[in-house]
């Protein structure tokens, strides 16, 4: 597959991510707003909640960060994409790379548009904060580049990045 070819199924597969996140959110408004919904009693329900800052509520109202931040954190990472080669070698870590970006997506959709993030899944056992299927993208994507980056990627695969 050519490398335009790859870029188009990337940005499908962004869409669709980013898709079935403001799906689950508006599924979570449309049957949350009124009650949660307990899947396993004492350890995961489901819960609405607005937030308006970032993980654990920090940067709570400070939404101008976001707005600066999102639209740079997606540059440097469509640069990335854009300079890393086509090869099998980079498909984890391409992988983890549109799931970030569909999560960071996600999310800047309802800061854009709300002015608040919907979330809605809460470890009740842990007393975990409530988050979304955004955050799950972010999180899982973020943890699986770090353990590439340091068990299976060595730098000069990253050698890419310095040429012209």
């Amino acid at each position: 597959m050519n490398r335009y070819k790859n870029y188009i199924v990337e940005i499908i597969t962004i869409i669709i991510l980013i898709l079935i996140d403001l799906w689950t959110k508006t599924l979570a408004v449309s049957k949350l707003i009124e009650s949660d919904v307990v899947l396993i009693p004492g350890v995961l329900e489901f819960h609405y909640l607005e937030n308006i800052g970032a993980a654990f509520s920090m940067l709570s109202g400070k939404m101008i960060v976001f707005y600066i931040i999102t639209p740079m954190f997606l540059a440097v990472i469509t640069y990335i994409m854009i300079k890393m080669p086509g090869e099998k070698l980079y498909f984890p870590i391409r992988t983890c790379l549109i799931f970030l970006v569909a999560g960071a997506l996600g999310n800047f959709y309802d800061r854009i548009v709300l002015h608040y993030v919907r979330d809605f899944i809460y470890f009740s056992l842990i007393d975990f904060p409530v988050f979304n299927v955004a955050d799950i993208y972010v999180t899982v994507s973020i943890f699986f580049l770090i353990i590439l980056i340091l068990f299976k990627y060595k730098d000069e695969d990253f050698s890419f990045f310095s040429k012209k």
